[in-house]
């Protein structure tokens, strides 16, 4: 595991790691980091590794395009000095494009998502021990389809800076692509953005897969 004693790892993000966390920081008991797959990688931590005592903290945001999260970045992320930062965000910056085509104010381009989350990467590398980025999902098997296609542009520039910064890449569309060889998309997902526990279970494996979670701890 790459997580240290008493280490804070802050989840951030859209609607998909928000999940109904609390405000203004999804953390504590109950549901403080809401019912996703934020909680999903709580869960197992404290129950598997409960010696690292991490603290697990959400400030994801429902709606938000990287522009968004930038805006609030040193509120929501800086400012609370987290050890490990994982960040999953895009998906909106390209429905937006799709959804309400004609209020273009509100589109994020491909050379703009770049600069966004360059700048992410940049400012939270000095003060953080690692930074994972997860690609941002689709839940449409087909690649021809518009809102697919072009959402794996995306996917291919957090690619990019990841390798570029040496941060963790986390490919959450490869994860839910190869399940979408054996189910639908709709036994994740009716809209194809907004994952159910199942799609939450899918998320949290594959970071922790990452996170150099030991499974022999499972039994």
């Amino acid at each position: 595991m790459l997580f240290e004693k008493n280490d804070r790892i802050l989840f951030t993000g859209d609607s998909v790691t928000d999940f109904g966390r609390k405000r203004p920081v999804g953390e504590g008991l109950g549901e403080g980091v809401g019912p996703g797959y934020v909680r999903t990688v709580e869960s197992f931590i404290n129950v598997f590794y409960p010696e690292l005592n991490l603290r697990i903290s959400n400030t994801g945001n429902s709606g938000d395009t990287s522009k968004d999260l930038l805006a609030r970045y040193e509120q929501d992320v800086i400012n609370l000095k987290p050890q490990w930062l994982s960040i999953l965000i895009g998906v909106n910056d390209v429905w937006r494009q799709f959804d309400t085509p004609a209020i273009t104010e509100d589109h994020v381009l491909p050379e703009a998502f770049y600069a966004n989350m360059e700048e992410m990467v940049t400012r939270a590398k000095p003060v953080v021990k690692g930074i994972f980025l997860m690609t941002p999902v689709y839940m449409e098997i087909n690649r021809e389809d518009a809102m697919r296609k072009r959402l794996d542009e995306y996917g291919k520039i957090i690619k990019e800076i990841s390798h570029k910064n040496g941060c963790i890449l986390v490919d959450l569309q490869s994860a839910f692509d190869q399940f979408f060889t054996i189910r639908h998309s709709s036994f994740v997902a009716w809209d194809r953005v907004h994952p159910n526990q199942t799609g939450a279970m899918i998320i949290a494996n594959e970071f922790l897969k990452y996170a150099g979670f030991d499974k022999n701890r499972l039994f």
